[in-house]
């Protein structure tokens, strides 16, 4: 994990578990980069298939205390109650943010759509 990394979840204890335990779930898709932005931290292979943040994206008092938006690029909506919003981005990319309030929710359908991301930012 890189400096920028640490600093982006400073003073964020909870957050930062949860977005390690996050990356060491997904590190068998292959290789790919964690960029820190001082909103976001994108996670790219040949482009950015996911972005960790801590947008609001729902209502406050919807919010638990502690989580992380991760937002997912795939190529088609999700139809999903775990999918806190979404958007055609542009055409053929959906957008897709998801709350996560803990690593229980790090589950294999998660996994199955983060590895989606992956393959679809990974096209040529």
């Amino acid at each position: 994990m890189t400096m920028d990394e640490l600093f982006f979840f400073d003073g964020k204890p909870e957050e930062l578990a949860l977005y390690e335990t996050l990356l060491d779930r997904i590190k068998a898709l292959g290789a790919f980069t964690a960029i820190a932005h001082k909103t976001q931290i994108s996670l790219k292979n040949r482009r950015v298939f996911a972005c960790v943040s801590v947008f609001r994206v729902l209502p406050k008092r919807l919010l638990p205390a502690h989580y992380l938006v991760l937002t997912l690029g795939l190529p088609d909506p999700l139809d999903s109650p775990r999918i806190a919003a979404k958007t055609e981005a542009q055409p053929g990319r959906w957008t897709h943010h998801i709350v996560l309030a803990g690593a229980s929710e790090l589950d294999a359908e998660l996994l199955e759509w983060i590895r989606r991301a992956y393959a679809f930012g990974n096209r040529i």
